[in-house]
């Protein structure tokens, strides 16, 4: 298609679209499609895209109903136009694309690493397996011991999500040995086309057990590379307020709804056998005991791996929590933020 002759329109948010575009789009989110419009002229077709296809559609309603006449839906959208486009190298067949001195397909060495992952409780192992494999080269090997019974199954799974090799697994007297080998970027390149990407979560709950829950699995999705958003809406809001919160002026609805819900996540409640409290510093003295991390621990893990942390605003409204009260990393979202996180993973969880 001449791109002349019509409007091509990312409706992805201003970050997807920086980080690549069909060339000639105009980037207009579709959280803000209502109020630039004025940008899209109406004297020619209107082409939208998105991710997969669902925010194109929305799009492309959006604009029907505002009296645009030829509006068309790219289905497939990015990831179609980029599996059409995008060089690949199979591994039998290196590629002239692969720019490296060596061919990218084929494995550097197979020198091993040893790691030490004992005494460590989930999700810690993945995360240390993660860490150590990104200083590694293709063609390298990791040997990683743990003493995490489910550590060997997470890792084989962790393998196929990102691509690498799982070799061998082994135990002995309680210590649990696996080998992996680094793939190559050829080797990853062909997963990324063929897997869709990203996981999400909604936080439903402020329940502590589920609390725990919702970040144990997030940590596990940001070990395997790929996006990970929680979605906090209503009762979840009350797992990332401050300890701390600064004065911020509220309605007595707000002010009612502060006094009856947890101020923060040490607060939080088990869903059962809480018997008053005791049953959650007895869950909370259990898991130090064993070496499991807190649940703050874990939520700050979750931050320091990326997990993106989006806020629901109509719960926030609803419930009078302002976003001062809290944590930092925070954003705040709608229910089209979510959508566009969720039509790009391939899992979507209600905690």
């Amino acid at each position: 298609t001449d791109l002349s002759k019509v409007t091509l329109v990312d409706v992805r948010t201003a970050d997807e679209y920086s980080l690549g575009k069909i060339p000639g789009a105009i980037n207009v989110p579709l959280d803000e499609l209502r109020e630039r419009m004025s940008d899209i002229p109406t004297n020619k077709p209107v082409y939208v895209y998105c991710g997969v296809g669902l925010r194109g559609y929305l799009a492309s309603c959006i604009l029907k109903d505002n009296g645009y006449q030829d509006v068309r839906n790219l289905i497939g959208g990015i990831k179609t136009y980029k599996a059409a486009t995008t060089p690949v190298c199979l591994p039998e067949q290196p590629s002239s694309s692969c720019h490296t001195t060596a061919s990218c397909c084929q494995p550097a060495t197979e020198k091993v690493i040893k790691v030490d992952a004992c005494g460590i409780q989930c999700p810690g192992p993945i995360m240390k397996l993660k860490k150590s494999m990104e200083t590694l080269n293709p063609g390298e090997r990791l040997e990683i011991h743990a003493t995490d019974a489910g550590f060997p199954r997470d890792a084989e799974a962790w393998c196929k999500s990102t691509g690498n090799h799982f070799l061998e697994k082994s135990s002995a007297n309680g210590t649990y040995r696996v080998l992996i080998e680094k793939a190559s970027s050829c080797e990853k390149a062909i997963k990324e086309i063929t897997t869709e990407e990203g996981k999400t979560f909604i936080l439903f709950s402020d329940d502590l057990d589920k609390t725990l829950a919702t970040f144990v699995l997030a940590n596990g999705a940001a070990a395997t590379g790929k996006k990970v958003t929680i979605f906090f809406t209503f009762w979840g809001l009350n797992a990332i307020k401050k300890v701390h919160k600064p004065q911020v002026k509220k309605d007595i609805f707000g002010k009612m709804f502060g006094m009856m819900l947890p101020s923060n996540s040490l607060k939080l409640k088990l869903s059962k056998m809480n018997m008053g409290g005791i049953g959650t510093r007895m869950m909370r003295y259990i898991m130090q005991r064993k070496g499991i991390d807190s649940l703050e621990s874990l939520r700050q893990q979750a931050i320091d791996n990326g997990v993106e942390f989006i806020a629901c605003q109509m719960s926030m409204d609803v419930m009078g929590v302002k976003k001062e009260e809290l944590l930092d990393n925070v954003t705040i979202g709608g229910v089209a933020t979510y959508m566009e996180r969720a039509e790009q993973a391939n899992v979507n969880l209600f905690i």
